[in-house]
């Protein structure tokens, strides 16, 4: 008898979501979440903590790209980069394309994490060994708390607003991340995605949030095939910079970085969000 294995999410209370598994490759529970690593014919390896998608080998470049790539393109000397989240490597591996960074700070809570995707996702992890990346096992908001102007770039690379992700999506958080920023600092977010309702009202509550905060705040876009409804955002947060005003198109194209999603040309156009999507950016009233 052929018994077939399946990853199965669910986006909502009427939605699943499932990937036909090979092989599970790792599974542990550590002091914050279960932390799950499955090989998979069409989306390779893909990693889940507490039965979330994360990563997936085939669309990672997707986010990965996205939310690093587009700050970089913008601010002109970017140095000093803080990582919160990303324990898998995957925002390291991007950031470490760029030469003039001198610094990156990358703080993850749970160290198994970073653990296990260096043995089994080395297609993210590989640049963590960088001798620019300082891995701090730490919690992000405890963390930020203690800078003040140190960072020209914070991304945060988030879960998802419960767990461990939690009080990366507070006001405090926020309002922590712009004192830890230099005069002319970008902050970039993962921003949930607006398409299930329950989604849409996260995504609101960290606007709201963040726009408390900094001057200047953009929503953008990807189109992330894992990810629930695959319609996903990211916040760009900023002192200074306009995320497409102050694009530098020309200047990140003479660099020649091989993207496999990213280019200038869809920067400007992922900040053109649907009619949809604006009109939840603009109601944001009771949403705390």
């Amino acid at each position: 008898m052929l018994v077939e294995l399946w990853f199965t999410e669910r986006h909502t209370p009427h939605v699943k979501f499932s990937i036909r598994v090979d092989k599970q490759l790792y599974s542990a529970r550590s002091e914050f979440q279960r932390i799950d690593i499955f090989e998979s014919t069409e989306f390779g390896r893909f990693l889940t903590l507490d039965g979330y998608m994360m990563l997936t080998e085939k669309d990672e470049f997707i986010y990965h790209e996205m939310i690093t790539h587009v700050p970089l393109a913008v601010h002109p000397h970017i140095q000093d980069v803080l990582v919160i989240g990303a324990g898998d490597g995957g925002v390291v591996r991007e950031l470490v394309k760029y030469p003039e960074i001198a610094r990156i700070d990358l703080v993850e809570i749970d160290e198994m994490v970073v653990q296990a995707c260096r043995e089994f996702l080395p297609q993210t992890a590989s640049q963590l060994d960088d001798p620019r990346v300082h891995i701090h096992f730490a919690d992000g908001l405890k963390f930020v708390r203690t800078k003040q102007a140190n960072y020209d770039l914070i991304i945060v690379d988030s879960t998802d607003p419960f767990g461990p992700g939690e009080g990366l999506f507070t006001r405090e958080f926020y309002g922590n991340c712009y004192k830890a920023l230099r005069d002319d600092g970008i902050m970039v977010n993962q921003h949930e995605s607006p398409f299930y309702e329950a989604d849409a009202l996260a995504m609101q509550r960290a606007h709201s949030r963040i726009i408390a905060s900094f001057p200047l705040s953009r929503v953008y876009q990807a189109h992330i095939p894992t990810y629930p409804s695959g319609h996903w955002l990211f916040g760009f947060s900023a002192k200074k910079y306009h995320p497409v005003k102050d694009l530098r198109a020309a200047e990140w194209n003479s660099r020649g970085l091989n993207t496999q999603y990213y280019t200038t040309n869809l920067h400007r156009g992922a900040f053109a969000l649907p009619a949809y999507v604006e009109r939840l950016l603009e109601d944001m009233e009771d949403v705390e």
